[in-house]
């Protein structure tokens, strides 16, 4: 058996902060190697690592039992970014990095990019800049004794923001290349599986507001893929293409099967969300060795849950990984340059060297004439000291040789102290003039306080929400407008549907500027 998993984490250090450790020296390398053998798959395709080649860390790419392999954004630090980590007993035969053949090494590629000349050389290289596509080729040998060859694409389709149409166009761009890569990789005869994050959420049972959404059908992505996908799964139907989506294919008719949920709404909780992440395969490979297609909703750790297939095959594994590996980078196998190479050591006249260690004879007779200059100069100086009737310092530290002497003053006897007393009409002065200033001590501090209390209000009390009469919460206007900035309170409770009393209610009300 194959297993695949595929998961966004929305940075690949975010899960890791879940993961209790004992070793602090290796904590870093035990969390990422516990997370995957949680997951427990042969092949485990990461999405939206948000990191750089030069942020990644050693034990987060190097992890025992594995070999991984990363895609990188060229443009911005901390965005996008694909891996992933193959099984020693799944190593590709071929990994490659983009998906216009513009990143490729020419060593250990997988090929067959497709007929790609309605795009530009510029348009290619913008494509490919944000890391977001990573391919290895794997051999896979079928139940039957049959050795075939698997591609696997790694891809994070990019985000259509409704405020910026440009980005809707860049992803239909981003589709297009993905779907020609793919149909070229068919048709030179490997078994082609597309798994990762699509930002699309296909069917209206995919979405749990697709009732409410305005044209919900007419969207680009939606019609991108249907073109692509086989209309009902494994069943014959009016539309063939090229793909099956896995999931549909096992539970067609599964509600709430959602992948991704707002972390800011806590739509979470009440499963108020949608499926962005598929597992597609081409439809033999679907039919002929696909055993099933599952969630993994209790997996923490992102605002994505992992998705995954189970295959009848079992991998082949290459004798050696490709060039792309990790292990491969200079900075991981030890061959990155240090600064020591770029220091040269300088090789010094021997006859020079003992000059300057070894002084001439000259010399040496010149410094013992000093230290003897030194000597008579300091006795001299000691004498004359002397005779000028200086006190040595250890006269100050004579014993003393007489006892100290009986003070003459006559002490009284205890017998003539006589202790005043105090009679209890001043007892009680004392007693009623202390209660006097601790209350006008506690009237003052109770002025004070009140003055204060009335110069600095401090937050005024949450209002209620009209729905479940509930303490709101505080939100910031975030989205470029002209209410940018301000604050509003909104019911605390987590997003759901609106037929659930449970879910948040619709109270809405803008706080007053202080």
């Amino acid at each position: 058996m194959l297993r695949l998993v595929s998961w966004n984490i929305n940075g690949i250090r975010s899960p890791l902060q879940g993961v209790k450790y004992e070793e602090p020296s290796s904590c870093s390398a035990m969390a990422m190697g516990r997370i995957l053998d949680k997951l427990d798959a042969d092949i485990i395709c990461l999405q939206e690592t948000k990191v750089t080649r030069d942020v990644l860390t050693e034990p987060l790419a190097i992890i025992e039992g594995y070999n991984s392999y990363f895609s990188f954004s060229r443009n911005r630090s901390g965005y996008s970014g694909v891996a992933t980590f193959c099984k020693d007993s799944a190593t590709p035969v071929a990994a490659e990095e983009g998906l216009s053949g513009l990143l490729s090494t020419q060593n250990g590629d997988v090929g067959c990019y497709g007929n790609l000349d309605d795009f530009t050389q510029e348009e290619l290289r913008a494509l490919d800049s944000e890391g977001r596509a990573l391919l290895t080729q794997h051999k896979i040998c079928t139940w039957e004794g049959k050795e075939k060859t698997l591609t696997l694409i790694n891809v994070y389709c990019p985000h259509a923001d409704p405020g910026k149409p440009e980005r809707l166009t860049f992803k239909m761009r981003f589709y297009r290349l993905l779907q020609i890569r793919a149909e070229a990789l068919l048709a030179a005869g490997s078994h082609v599986i597309i798994m990762g994050d699509l930002n699309t959420a296909h069917r209206p049972i995919d979405h749990w507001d697709a009732v409410n959404m305005e044209c919900f059908e007419e969207d680009p992505g939606r019609k991108w893929m249907d073109g692509l996908l086989s209309n009902l799964g494994c069943e014959s139907g009016s539309h063939m293409g090229p793909f099956i989506d896995s999931y549909r294919c096992f539970h067609p008719k599964q509600k709430g099967a959602f992948t991704c949920w707002s972390t800011v709404s806590g739509a979470r909780h009440l499963n108020y969300g949608s499926r962005l992440d598929y597992v597609l395969g081409d439809r033999t490979l679907v039919i002929d060795t696909f055993q099933d297609s599952f969630l993994l909703p209790e997996v923490m750790g992102s605002d994505h849950c992992p998705v995954g297939a189970v295959l009848s095959v079992s991998s082949v594994p290459a004798k050696q990984c490709p060039p792309l590996c990790t292990c491969f980078l200079p900075e991981f196998a030890g061959t990155q340059l240090k600064i020591l190479r770029f220091l040269v050591h300088l090789k010094q006249d021997p006859v020079f060297k003992q000059s300057a260690l070894q002084p001439s004879n000259q010399t040496q007779v010149y410094m013992r004439q000093n230290k003897a200059r030194v000597r008579s100069t300091r006795s001299r100086s000691s004498k004359t000291v002397s005779s000028r009737g200086q006190k040595n310092l250890m006269s100050y530290f004579q014993p003393s040789s007489s006892r100290p002497q009986t003070s003459n003053l006559d002490l009284p006897s205890l017998g003539t102290l006589k202790t005043p007393k105090t009679s209890e009409e001043d007892m009680m002065a004392n007693v009623v003039e202390g209660q006097a200033k601790a209350s006008e001590a506690k009237d003052e501090k109770e002025i004070r306080t009140s003055f204060w209390k009335s110069l600095l209000g401090g937050p005024s009390p949450m209002p209620l929400c009209g729905g479940h009469r509930e303490p709101c919460v505080m939100r910031t206007v975030k989205k470029p407008g002209p209410n940018l900035g301000r604050h509003f309170y909104m019911c605390a409770r987590p997003q759901g549907p609106p037929t659930d009393p449970s879910s948040r209610c619709n109270f809405f009300l803008w706080s007053r500027p202080s």
